[in-house]
């Protein structure tokens, strides 16, 4: 296991139900952590926890090895590691998301234009990795066009920010759905969590890395589950194998059930920091 977070230690707790785990670099507080390197290490699978090192390369370095790896290739990594190619990979797919554009630091004009025809809630996000910390939502316009001039400028979030996507604002619930992916097919983990990513209570204050979490989603049904992976899950992964990326992991979708309907927010390409906290312990069987 490759991570050191609260989603490795709820990752090497299941996994060592039925497996001899080893974490790198872990912490303290997780059983059987190591500073070996992971390519250092014999081990029969290797399970990469967070994105940095998927969008690096890592499962990629250790296949060349014959290692086995749980995680997509830097190819497939994209989906979380641009918005704007995840974001044009899904329009090819035809999967529903949000009216977007996309920025480079040299235009600037060209995006508060773009902002200009938008109702709130605005939506900006940086293009790169950013934590979890990268995506602005506000009603108001003037602080939607301070944080694209920072993006952009490069003073918020550095080379991550200096692309962005302005999206226009979704409204309902989000739920966050978690599959399987062999490289040929996804199957769905067949329950779903919510979390809740504002600092404040009632929805206020700045997005964070996750404030907490909870699962099951009680009015949600299997059938409302399958229906989402139709939606948006299968056309991706189908999309991914057009283009010649073996995508071998697991795929979270986050989505906004609006009244128009279910859109997709955004991927990420690992399991979910606190999801995962709140859905491998509900999970029956050796998952290893």
């Amino acid at each position: 296991m490759v991570g050191s977070g609260g989603r490795e230690h709820a990752l090497a707790h299941t996994l060592s139900l039925h497996a001899d785990v080893v974490v790198t670099p872990g912490s303290p507080g997780i059983k059987g952590s190591t500073g070996v390197a992971a390519t250092e290490i014999e081990a029969d699978l290797y399970v990469i926890g967070p994105e940095v090192p998927l969008v690096d390369g890592l499962a990629d370095d250790l296949r060349s090895r014959g290692r086995h790896v749980f995680g997509p290739g830097a190819d497939g990594a994209m989906l979380e590691g641009s918005k704007i190619w995840m974001k044009e990979l899904v329009d090819a797919a035809g999967v529903p998301t949000a009216r977007y554009g996309s920025f480079r630091a040299d235009e600037i004009d060209q995006a508060l234009e773009f902002l200009s025809t938008l109702v709130p809630p605005y939506v900006v996000k940086t293009d790169g990795l950013a934590a979890g910390k990268g995506v602005f939502v506000t009603d108001t316009y003037a602080e939607a066009v301070d944080d694209i001039q920072n993006k952009l400028s490069g003073n918020s979030f550095g080379e991550a920010g200096r692309q962005i996507v302005i999206e226009e604002g979704l409204r309902g619930p989000e739920l966050s759905l978690f599959a399987l992916c062999d490289g040929q097919k996804a199957v769905l983990i067949p329950t779903a969590a919510q979390d809740h990513k504002r600092l404040l209570n009632d929805d206020y204050g700045p997005n964070t890395g996750g404030m907490g979490c909870y699962s099951p989603l009680p009015e949600l049904s299997s059938q409302d589950l399958e229906r989402l992976m139709d939606v948006a899950v299968h056309p991706t992964v189908n999309e991914l194998k057009n283009r010649g990326i073996d995508y071998r992991g697991v795929l979270f979708a986050g989505f906004m059930l609006t009244e128009e309907g279910p859109k997709l927010l955004e991927y990420n390409i690992r399991f979910g920091d606190p999801e995962a906290q709140v859905i491998l312990p509900r999970l029956e069987g050796d998952i290893a």
